[in-house]
């Protein structure tokens, strides 16, 4: 019999999708009138970033960075490398940086501050989970779309070495699942 999951299942595509609704609620009344810049981190968070943006009623501008520290790893390196910068002028706008999800805080903390020296009026975060139990960075997330454990989790956007991205949910492996793959 073919196994119909990868992983435990923590979060479904409705309960993603709903609660994607809430946060675009909230990022509209937040910026209301204003210059706003979706900033989506590659490649992660694609999926929760549609979805944020088809629920956002206020109109916004799009682009993408891309930095990492994981590599083909289950854990985060500290080594924070930019593979993709954006290009659109962030001067006077109000940047929200839309991740998939926040672990240490490493990279979001160092992105945070190159972005802050292009004269943004703000720069704040989105993500669609958070991790505070792997905090080492002293950073905190605008807008959470769910709290997590220290699982590793896929699906939804999220990765094991390039892998199960397209997972319409997002689960966590044990090593057992990990081995398996």
């Amino acid at each position: 019999m073919a196994k119909t999951t990868i992983g435990k299942v923590l979060f479904t595509r409705e309960q993603i999708e709903q609660r994607a609704k809430e946060i675009a609620a909230e990022i509209d009344k937040d910026y209301e009138g204003e210059d706003l810049i979706l900033l989506g981190t590659l490649k992660g968070s694609v999926p929760w970033l549609v979805d944020i943006m088809k629920y956002m009623k206020n109109d916004f501008k799009l682009d993408f960075i891309s930095a990492s520290s994981y590599g083909s790893s289950t854990s985060s390196s500290g080594v924070v490398k930019i593979k993709f910068d954006p290009d659109i002028n962030m001067y006077n706008s109000h940047i929200l940086v839309v991740e998939d999800i926040v672990d240490s805080g490493n990279t979001l903390k160092y992105l945070m501050n190159k972005l802050a020296d292009r004269g943004p009026k703000s720069v704040k975060v989105c993500t669609m989970l958070n991790k505070e139990s792997r905090r080492t960075a002293d950073f905190h997330a605008d807008y959470v779309g769910f709290e997590v454990e220290d699982l590793f989790v896929v699906g939804y956007g999220l990765d094991y070495d390039q892998r199960l991205r397209g997972l319409p949910y997002i689960s966590y492996l044990e090593e057992e699942d990990v081995e398996a793959l």
